[in-house]
């Protein structure tokens, strides 16, 4: 992929999406360290956006606090006096402790100071999704309301033996009621799962194998798109991009109905890739509906077998019948039960797919990704409602992660605190320095890894690319 061929307002967009997610979180995270510290009486010397090795965007002393924005977006900190932390001010630590330190506190005021960050970012979450089942309420879509079954998207799925039009039933002899979890228990899982489905009227049983997630991660530089409720054949919007510029050129318009593709029916959505796939850098014939009149034109197939269409969006697709979105309504005092369960559901599924990275089976240690992965998560277009059930299913996860008994995260803290809570024998000091440095490290190499996992991946290496014709 070339520079010139990114679309740098969608990137903007995401990227803009992301770094406001993040910050929101970094600080109320931080947050939850530094009123915590000041609850037991701890002097806090800086509170950080970001981090501020050498120098700082922007920084304001109020009080004993150093208030800042730092320049490289990797988190954020607070500095308490009298704490063995990322700052290893080790000259602070030699001198005997005073009564406004971190060490100077009770092991039950130190485990509290170091588990704000992480009931913050619950608490957070929580609040999260509520205000979003208030204002917009759980939309879902019922399996059974999906009357046409299954639309393929995705090369592996029909790998597997799935075929357009499948009505999938159950996985693991566990009913699938809404359409929307069906990617996650096709793709999650550290065993084979055997799905129940229903073909043309006939039960059937496909399995899938615990190898499935490696396999898509493998190709996913290839993949297009997954799993959808199957959508008539009606041309969705057209966006001012490389790929639907060329459905534009050739004469195809939104709202447009394919009737068929040289010479060959088409009802679905998904039988436009059906009968394009194979035709790569060829023209195809095409048929189409536009209001009354019946249009002729030709289209030319890129090299990755797209002729430049989209879906119908949600609201075409329900007035057509193809599926509906049920909307659950919740007044505001219900929505908070109802968020703190959704924070829990989601918390579920982020520690399923983290186990999952234990099991090299699963392949899935090769999508592990970064910044860059997370901005996958987000809409190429400016939406509130998902942005906030991203930031809010991300509260949750850096919950989680910080909770990791690793040295330098707040788990590894945590587990030191304890020790010494148990045995009451305090953690020698300099071990506590080496193991600091040992967290650092690991931290930034799975950093590394991550985010070159984002660039450079596991994935074939398959442009995206066309030649302009």
């Amino acid at each position: 992929m070339t520079l010139l061929s990114i679309d740098w307002p969608v990137v903007g967009v995401k990227v803009g999406q992301l770094l406001l997610a993040l910050s929101i979180l970094v600080i109320l995270h931080e947050f939850g360290h530094y009123i915590t510290a000041r609850w037991f009486k701890c002097r806090v010397e800086k509170f950080y956006l970001f981090f501020d090795p050498w120098f700082s965007l922007v920084k304001k002393k109020i009080g004993d606090t150093e208030y800042g924005i730092g320049w490289l977006p990797l988190g954020g900190y607070v500095k308490i006096s009298g704490m063995i932390d990322e700052s290893m001010d080790k000259e602070t630590l030699k001198l005997p402790p005073k009564s406004y330190e971190f060490r100077s506190k009770p092991a039950w005021q130190r485990l509290i100071i170091m588990l704000g960050g992480v009931i913050m970012n619950v608490l957070v979450a929580f609040f999260i999704y509520a205000m979003v089942l208030w204002i917009w309420g759980d939309k879902k879509t019922k399996m059974s309301s999906v009357k046409d079954g299954i639309g393929i998207l995705n090369s592996q799925i029909k790998d597997l033996g799935f075929e357009n039009g499948d009505k999938i039933i159950a996985i693991n002899g566990k009913p699938i009621v809404y359409f929307d979890e069906l990617a996650e228990k096709i793709l999650i899982g550290t065993e084979n799962r055997v799905v129940d489905l229903e073909r043309n009227g006939k039960a059937m049983q496909i399995t899938i194998p615990v190898s499935f997630l490696n396999k898509v991660i493998e190709n996913r530089k290839a993949a297009r798109g997954f799993i959808t409720p199957r959508v008539p054949a009606i041309v969705g919007k057209l966006f001012d991009d490389k790929d639907t510029a060329k459905g534009y050129k050739a004469g195809i318009r939104e709202n447009d109905r394919l009737i068929s593709i040289d010479g060959n029916p088409i009802t679905f959505y998904d039988e436009i890739g059906t009968n394009v796939e194979k035709k790569k850098d060829k023209f195809v014939s095409i048929q189409l509906l536009r209001g009354k009149d019946t249009v002729n034109l030709n289209a030319l197939v890129d090299c990755n077998g797209k002729v430049g269409v989209t879906m119908p969006d949600p609201d075409t697709a329900m007035a057509l019948g193809a599926y509906k979105i049920d909307t659950t309504r919740y007044p505001f005092f219900a929505a908070f039960p109802a968020g703190v369960n959704k924070a829990i559901k989601s918390l579920t599924s982020y520690v399923d797919q983290f186990k999952m990275i234990f099991k090299p089976e699963t392949g899935a240690y090769k999508g592990l990704g970064g910044f860059k992965g997370m901005t996958n998560g987000l809409s190429s277009t400016w939406d509130w409602e998902a942005f906030w059930m991203f930031t809010a299913f991300i509260s949750m996860a850096l919950a989680f992660m910080n909770l990791l008994p690793i040295p330098a995260l707040d788990g590894g803290h945590v587990v030191f605190t304890l020790y010494e809570m148990i045995t009451g024998r305090k953690p020698n000091e300099k071990f506590l320095e080496y193991a600091q440095i040992v967290g650092m490290v690991l931290l930034l190499g799975l950093m590394l890894y991550a985010n070159g996992n984002d660039w450079f991946g596991w994935g074939k290496t398959i442009s995206t690319d066309c030649p302009t014709k």
